[in-house]
């Protein structure tokens, strides 16, 4: 299934930001590909995302979309990616993933 952009989504939206220096850009990167491609994708619930990296390279943002708020909340407090988590946050200034609806698209 692909992500999809529209009010009437019934799931959970999920964008999570993180910021870092350039220097730490691709190691952050990385280790999300990991995390989506090892262990996220394969979660119940999980219907797709996407990484999108500025161009100064000092943020990424996740868009991500869940069949439901507490599948993407139960990925965050499994062990796997509670470790991931704590590494990628080593790298960062900050990160913060946030649930959202969608309220219009153009």
């Amino acid at each position: 299934m692909s992500v999809t952009i529209s009010p009437g989504f019934d799931g959970q939206t999920v964008i999570t930001t993180y910021e870092m220096t350039p220097g730490t850009c691709t190691d952050v990167h990385e280790a999300l590909t990991d995390a989506f491609n090892t262990v996220i994708r394969h979660q119940p619930g999980f219907i797709g995302a996407a990484i999108h990296v500025n161009d100064a390279r000092t943020r990424i943002a996740v868009y991500s979309q869940w069949r439901r708020r507490e599948d993407f909340q139960a990925v965050l407090r499994g062990a796997d990616m509670r470790e991931r988590n704590r590494e990628i946050a080593a790298l960062c200034s900050r990160f913060e993933p946030v649930m959202y609806e969608v309220a219009a698209s153009y």
